[in-house]
């Protein structure tokens, strides 16, 4: 079986089937608005997002569209996620449903602020 290697967001998108398209370009848009300065990369074969830190992954499977976020980003939408299937790190949105893009832009949007808290943290302390 030939294995697609996918080198950039477009690319994953442009050779996804015609009907999943227009969602997987939502979901991008989505997390782009939200966070204009995330980076745009492909990583474990999936669009992914990184600012300050991994921010997302997100992908199409043949029943869902995942985002996958880190688990205590998901944990924290637990009770806004209790409609959805849900793994350790993966928000599953099925394909015959409208994306909940106002729960995507939440959810990216605390992802977003945790890594900048985080990215806070690390920097070291400047000696006064």
């Amino acid at each position: 079986m030939l294995q697609l290697i996918y080198k950039t967001i477009d690319e994953y998108i442009g050779l996804q089937p015609e009907h999943q398209r227009e969602s997987l370009g939502l979901i991008r848009q989505t997390i782009k608005t939200t966070v204009p300065e995330a980076i745009e990369t492909i990583s474990y074969q999936m669009p992914a997002f990184k600012y300050h830190g991994m921010l997302c992954y997100f992908a199409v499977f043949k029943d869902h569209y995942s985002l996958f976020v880190s688990p205590e980003i998901r944990e924290a939408f637990s009770s806004e996620l209790v409609s959805y299937k849900t793994t350790k790190a993966a928000i599953h949105f099925p394909l015959n449903e409208l994306l909940p893009v106002a729960l995507i832009e939440e959810i990216i949007r605390f992802a977003a602020i945790t890594n900048l808290e985080k990215a806070e943290l690390k920097k070291p302390k400047s000696k006064k």
